[in-house]
């Protein structure tokens, strides 16, 4: 069993409150950034024990209760189809444990990064839209071609999101790791 370093601790925080900061807009605007949870999960996967999976799956559902039910925002996504967030982010954590296998501090490194990211957001969309059409109760009338076609135009600003994150961390990444002077494993 993995335990909990002060390393974990300190990752796991940060990624607690990189979610907790942004997700209440999904795409972002000029007043707020974009959702970080689809890298958040991604970066968990990568960095930390998988105790923090429930643990971020827990700290999602509590946002989303606030921003409905004190924040003001629209519960309307708020349906039986909510529960299959956890597969798509499991689908998210799941790539960053395959990647965190592969990861090294060199170039070859950016092509399976880049893979497990593009395919685990795309899962993660398929997932979070397929449940959402399926068990939501607002689509019994729509055909799935017809519901497909509205919800691919949110597609690139999914993408978008959650690679604009998982490149930063990327990035942050590298310089302190070539800052310690050191390699860094994932999961030490």
């Amino acid at each position: 069993m993995t335990h909990f370093t002060q390393r974990h601790w300190a990752i796991g925080l940060s990624l607690a409150l990189l979610m907790a900061l942004t997700r209440f807009d999904h795409f972002g605007s000029a007043v707020s950034l974009p959702d970080a949870s689809l890298a958040v999960f991604f970066l968990a996967g990568f960095y930390l024990p998988a105790l923090a999976f429930p643990a971020l799956l827990l700290e999602a559902a509590a946002i989303d209760y606030l921003a409905t039910a004190v924040g003001g925002v629209s519960d309307w996504c708020i349906t039986p189809a909510y529960s299959f967030l956890a597969f798509a982010y499991g689908a998210l954590w799941l790539a960053g444990r395959w990647y965190s296998r592969r990861h090294a501090l060199a170039w070859r490194s950016l092509l399976p990064f880049a893979g497990a990211a593009v395919v685990a957001t795309l899962a993660a969309f398929v997932i979070s839209n397929t449940s959402f059409y399926l068990f939501a109760g607002y689509f019994d009338e729509m055909a799935a071609g017809e519901y497909a076609a509205r919800v691919v135009r949110y597609l690139p600003g999914y993408l978008q999101s959650a690679l604009l994150w998982l490149v930063t961390a990327a990035g942050v990444h590298v310089l302190l790791t070539l800052a310690a002077g050191r390699s860094v494993r994932a999961h030490d």
